[in-house]
């Protein structure tokens, strides 16, 4: 396509337009006058609304995962400003998307943004839990301790915190830094902070630089997926304060890993942590509020810490109930009930 021509950036840009906007559409309408009649056309991801308009009178299904870009555009998220641009792209994949009348969605909450953005209802609207895509399950908490030591050449004998995501707002890096804070300020304990994902942002890096305990965080970025397991399995809790979300994967993972799981208490995660998550409010905007906010969190932590060996094998084999909810055969068998109702006339 135009895009590999080789050309500064900037223009090649504006040849990545021309393919996406112009030369691709073209593309798929050439290729759909050779489908079958009765062909599903199956879109990944609702950020693919500017091509539904392609195949809107034809059998089709949306899967929708979050309406983050979307709602920003349209101002509703405090923690970010998206420029015109960004706004007049974001409307474009709504009107695209807004073509469709088959919809999945990952969360109930992703089901409800959806029938809020839309201006008609849809003729199938279904939410599917997201199937765990990795063999998830408990494993030995010592010994996993000990495996995931010698890979990153901690000690992590006494077991430690875990938290898993990104530097996006959403995850809430920062809010795991201040609880952490919080609670090893009040705690004779000392176990160390795990943060799994990418390498920290700027501004985090400044966060963790001033921590009084800054020696005992650490930030494991390029994991392999068996070490992923290992770190769910040997970790004393998963700290998950999230502020938005699709889905929440993490939450599901560590509980079929056996880890007990400390979240926000709103939806998604609620839903994904069920009756064996330990919710904590949203993180609040100013400092004050934040300062209570993150002691009162520390609190969870320091319960969850705390518990006897017959009560936290109690909230082990909830989250282990909990996580069944989420397997791949369930997750594919519903698609494919929902894929079977929109072929059948």
């Amino acid at each position: 396509m135009l895009h590999r021509i080789p050309l500064p950036p900037y223009l090649r840009k504006w040849l990545g337009y021309i393919d996406q906007f112009l030369l691709f559409p073209a593309k798929v309408r050439s290729r759909l006058m050779r489908c079958a009649d009765d062909a599903l056309f199956v879109f990944t991801d609702n950020g693919l609304g500017p091509w539904v308009p392609l195949v809107a009178n034809r059998r089709h299904a949306i899967h929708c995962h979050d309406f983050l870009a979307q709602l920003s555009a349209l101002g509703e998220v405090a923690e970010i400003r998206v420029g015109w641009t960004g706004r007049l792209y974001q409307a474009y994949i709504r009107r695209g998307y807004a073509k469709g009348k088959n919809f999945i969605s990952v969360s109930s909450r992703t089901r409800e943004e959806l029938h809020r953005l839309l201006k008609t209802s849809p003729r199938i609207s279904e939410v599917v839990y997201n199937g765990l895509n990795g063999n998830f399950c408990v494993q030995n908490p010592g010994l996993a301790r000990a495996r995931l030591g010698e890979a990153t050449g901690l000690d992590l004998t006494q077991g430690y915190i875990l938290h898993v995501g990104g530097n996006e707002w959403y995850k809430n890096r920062r809010g795991v830094i201040e609880i952490y804070n919080a609670w090893r300020d009040g705690s004779h304990l000392r176990l160390p902070l795990l943060l799994v994902g990418h390498k920290p942002s700027a501004d985090l890096s400044v966060l963790h630089t001033q921590s009084p305990h800054k020696d005992d965080i650490h930030w494991l970025s390029g994991i392999d997926d068996d070490t992923l397991r290992l770190a769910y399995a040997g970790a004393a809790v998963l700290l998950f304060p999230s502020l938005a979300e699709g889905f929440g994967w993490p939450i599901a993972e560590a509980m079929a890993c056996g880890c007990p799981v400390i979240t926000t208490d709103e939806a998604p995660m609620t839903e994904v942590a069920g009756e064996a998550g330990f919710l904590i409010p949203r993180r609040p905007e100013s400092q004050q509020a934040i300062s209570v906010w993150s002691l009162e969190a520390a609190k969870v932590v320091d319960q969850i810490l705390s518990l006897p060996a017959e009560e936290r094998e109690k909230i082990i084999l909830l989250g282990l109930v909990n996580a069944q909810r989420f397997s791949t055969e369930q997750h594919l068998n519903q698609v494919e009930k929902i894929y079977q109702r929109i072929v059948t006339p």
